[in-house]
């Protein structure tokens, strides 16, 4: 039953986070029920809520019971044993305020839990892209191989034909050592990064990860002061800090209530034994005594601590201000980072696709002019490597967009 409570509050958290993504929603799902991490931060919030009922509760009632080795003689007959029951009261308020800093606490626990929520589903996001990077850059890769396996032949037929050298098959034989070098290092980091990304779902490292055939690459909707007030407005950490002023605030009230009198109310309950007199009616001889109320306050007399502890939760409210300032600070200058990379990869978008075009039309021509024995290899590979740069820049460029768009959703909250 708790599992299940954990599992739907954090899916109730992801609102409208898992909206309108390239990465699969059955990743975020399965990364909010069952990262350990996270769970753990929503157990703290839990416990942290089971703090308020243990500060609105009176303390246990002091019982105490004496007995008369010599019985105190009275009218009625021998006072033999007394029972006393004593229940102390704070003045009044102070429940109130108890509860209430834990119930402020508790609020910021819960920040805590959203707070690592929004950054789990940041670093899934971020690794997925990785990941499909790296992926790509494998494809593109293996056609390289496989577009220098066709010059391969190519220069091949041309030596036979006495239009080119042995020179050429050697470099096309060093160009495809290196791409294949590159080639297992590519696979050595796809399985590092698949295997960040389950662990970060908590599954079996080796699942397969699903990958749309390309990423959408579309502008926020958003300008960066509109982000900036949406990030004062949701940003979690901030959030925690609010609410951390808020249990200071109460605190301050709390230590002022705990310098004010404690009233206590007891009563005493004495047994006595059957009277030897004689001519004592019956019905009073050793009749048990009652004495009820006894009321008492305990004077806070020593109020230099109780002055330190208000003075303890006003120097804090001050530093939770100063630290909410830095953390202001410190926010829209990652924004102001974030929006640089997403401006930066927009723009390498739009020169790569260009770039890749161009390359690729230039590789056509030089491959058509290699075959006929009109142009030298070295320019035509030459020109394959710029276009296979190319093709891998414009597949970063997208992943880094996305990744910094993730990045200032994660700075908002989502």
């Amino acid at each position: 039953m708790k599992n299940r409570i954990i599992i739907i509050a954090i899916l109730l958290a992801l609102g409208s986070s898992i909206s309108a993504q390239d990465i699969p929603e059955q990743y975020l799902v399965t990364a909010a029920g069952s990262n350990p991490d996270l769970k753990a931060k929503f157990n703290e919030y839990m416990a942290a809520l089971e703090v308020v009922p243990q500060l609105n509760t009176l303390p246990d009632p002091k019982v105490a019971f004496g007995y008369f080795i010599q019985p105190v003689e009275t009218r009625v007959g021998p006072q033999r044993a007394k029972i006393s029951v004593d229940q102390l009261f704070p003045w009044f308020g102070q429940y109130k305020a108890n509860e209430d800093v834990a119930t402020e606490q508790a609020k910021a626990k819960y920040e805590v839990f959203n707070e690592a929520r929004a950054k789990l589903f940041f670093d899934v996001k971020s690794t997925y892209y990785d990941l499909y990077f790296i992926r790509k850059a494998v494809d593109i890769t293996l056609e390289n191989i496989d577009i220098l396996r066709t010059f391969k032949e190519l220069s091949l037929i041309r030596i036979e034909a006495g239009m080119s050298s042995t020179v050429d098959q050697l470099r096309i034989d060093m160009e495809l050592a290196d791409l294949e070098n590159q080639l297992a290092l590519l696979r050595d980091q796809l399985v590092f990064r698949r295997v960040s990304f389950n662990k970060l779902l908590n599954v079996d490292r080796n699942n397969p990860v699903i990958f749309p055939d390309s990423l959408h690459s579309e502008d926020l909707q958003m300008s960066q002061n509109e982000v900036l007030d949406s990030i004062f407005r949701n940003n979690h950490q901030l959030a925690k800090l609010d609410y951390e002023f808020a249990a200071f605030e109460n605190r301050e009230i709390a230590a002022r209530k705990t310098g004010s009198p404690k009233i206590n109310i007891g009563f005493d309950y004495i047994f006595v034994g059957k009277s030897d007199n004689p001519g004592l009616d019956p019905g009073i001889s050793g009749k048990d005594a009652i004495v009820f109320p006894r009321i008492g306050l305990t004077v806070p007399l020593f109020r230099k601590k109780y002055k330190a502890m208000v003075q303890e939760t006003v120097y804090m409210q001050q530093a939770v201000t100063e630290k909410k300032v830095a953390k202001s600070n410190a926010l829209e200058t990652l924004l102001e980072n974030s929006f640089k990379e997403y401006r930066d990869a927009n723009r390498r978008i739009v020169l790569y696709k260009r770039q890749r075009s161009l390359a690729y039309e230039a590789m056509q021509i030089l491959q058509t002019n290699y075959a006929t024995g009109h142009m030298d290899f070295e320019e035509v590979l030459r020109m394959e490597n710029r276009w296979l740069k190319y093709t891998l820049e414009l597949k970063k460029a997208i992943t880094d967009k996305q990744a910094s768009k993730a990045f200032i959703g994660y700075l908002m909250g989502n």
